[in-house]
């Protein structure tokens, strides 16, 4: 779906552009709690999510919004990674994050352990940073 980019962001998209960015600071806390817990597969699920609402909010301000989490990542590799707004590492992120994501939330026996999940939850609070900072320059 497309909003159409705007110099400045009206006040609809100002409200969704809050309201990804605090789903993706609730979630990032969720997966932190998880990861205490040792519950390493639901961990790295929350540091999606943390990514995926951040990322979110980011497309917004380029006028777009994806439908699909595939969708999420390949409209932020392309309007933001390959045009150099973000570093290709946030791309990788994310992209890391969605099928680590879908490994923990489908596989059986999917082999995220301590590691996957502290990585994980490093990742994907960089990238909320990241995004909040990018946000704060682009959008005010």
């Amino acid at each position: 779906m497309s909003f159409g980019r705007a110099s400045a962001l009206d006040e609809k998209v100002r409200i969704l552009l809050k309201g990804h960015l605090d789903k993706a600071r609730e979630k990032l806390g969720s997966a932190e709690t998880l990861l205490r817990e040792r519950r390493y597969e639901d961990a790295v699920s929350r540091a999606y999510y943390a990514a995926f609402h951040a990322a979110q909010a980011v497309l917004l301000t380029e006028g777009l919004s994806a439908a699909t989490h595939q969708g999420a990542v390949n409209l932020f590799g392309l309007h933001l990674v390959k045009t150099g707004k973000l570093a290709p590492k946030f791309g990788k992120f994310l992209s890391n994050l969605k099928d680590d994501r879908e490994n923990g939330d489908y596989e059986i026996f999917s082999g995220i352990d301590q590691e996957t999940a502290e990585e994980a939850f490093r990742e994907a609070g960089e990238f909320l940073t990241e995004m909040e900072r990018y946000l704060k320059k682009t959008a005010g």
